[in-house]
């Protein structure tokens, strides 16, 4: 059984895998109340689902980019859990999690992003690879008008998309600029493609220990030292 923790936002999410299914699945908006709320539903989730914590055989935490708060919270709590049972720790990044959710369509491609604050985004590009989205390069913090400049050929955009957002994006699109924006179904952060992801890493092989795990943590407005 493993267990998938994403507090990377101020969406949260958690689910349950049992290595063919998703057994159960919770996501929810915090007030940034990721402190108060996370133990608890990770232990609803667990008493749904009829497990209990020694059910475990391992785990799954969003490493980011996100906020810096958020993150430090669900990685202190994987990592604990992980490290207190032996447990293998399986880090995936935010953008990553989005991407796997995401339909293809045949001559796009993908712009996967996560909410940075003043209007900007921490932005990854994907392409279609046998079967799967696969990761361009490294994140990048952008605000929309460069990230609309940026696209370069038809792709689809998914994840934190403000009603302004959406609002800037409609204008490019009356411009020509090549982008669609994917349903909101596809743009919510969920914790079960988070466990799917963590389980073929897992499945392929390699270090899981919960000492190796880091955070990716990218310039946000919350990330300490920063103005």
């Amino acid at each position: 059984m493993l267990l998938a923790i994403d507090t990377a936002t101020q969406v949260m999410s958690l689910a349950l895998h049992d290595g063919d299914s998703v057994r159960a699945e919770v996501t929810w908006r915090t007030a940034n109340n990721h402190t108060a709320e996370l133990a608890p539903a990770v232990r609803d989730l667990l008493a749904r689902s009829g497990a209990a914590l020694g059910d475990l055989r391992a785990l799954a935490v969003s490493i980011g980019p996100g906020s810096y708060t958020g993150l430090r919270i669900g990685v202190a709590l994987a990592k604990g859990l992980a490290a207190a049972r032996g447990l293998p720790l399986v880090g995936v990044s935010s953008l990553d999690t989005l991407a796997a959710a995401q339909p293809y369509v045949q001559g796009s491609g993908l712009v996967v992003v996560v909410e940075a604050g003043r209007g900007r985004v921490i932005a990854a590009t994907y392409r279609w690879r046998r079967g799967r989205w696969d990761n361009r390069g490294e994140p990048e913090t952008l605000d929309w008008d460069t990230l609309i400049a940026s696209i370069d050929g038809p792709a689809a955009l998914t994840g934190d998309i403000s009603a302004a957002a959406q609002a800037r994006l409609a204008e490019a699109q009356a411009r020509g600029v090549p982008i669609t924006i994917n349903a909101p179904v596809y743009r919510l952060r969920r914790a079960g493609f988070l466990a799917e992801e963590a389980l073929a890493r897992l499945r392929a092989g390699g270090d899981y220990s919960a000492a190796r795990l880091t955070p990716l943590y990218v310039k946000t407005r919350d990330l300490p030292g920063n103005a």
